[in-house]
């Protein structure tokens, strides 16, 4: 499904935001694991490595930018948590309903 002209400039614009925000969430967890008073330093060292290996892969923190893919890119970012379907206001109301019938599947 291809999204307007106008849509995907905003996709574009927010793209940043979302992942910025999402980056911040990993943040304070790894802020949470590296504060554990229970862990060895070197298990905290290891567990953190082994986060951010997986998380560096997450569409919360890259994704590929294409226009074709940019409504099922929305929809992997609302089920992931990393963004709501409230954040979505700003866009047209046909790219609304197209990830509301696909998430309603």
């Amino acid at each position: 499904m291809e999204i307007s002209k106008r849509d995907w400039k905003l996709y574009r614009e927010k793209i940043p935001v979302w992942q910025e925000n999402y980056m911040s969430c990993l943040i304070e967890e790894y802020i949470t694991l590296l504060s554990a008073e229970d862990k060895k330093a070197s298990n905290k060292f290891w567990e953190l490595e082994k986060k951010i290996n997986t998380d560096r892969h997450h569409p919360g923190v890259i994704l590929n930018m294409s226009k074709s893919e940019a409504i099922y890119n929305i929809i992997r970012l609302i089920r992931l948590g990393v963004i709501t379907y409230d954040d979505l206001a700003d866009f047209s109301e046909d790219l609304q309903m197209s990830v509301k019938l696909i998430l309603d599947r």
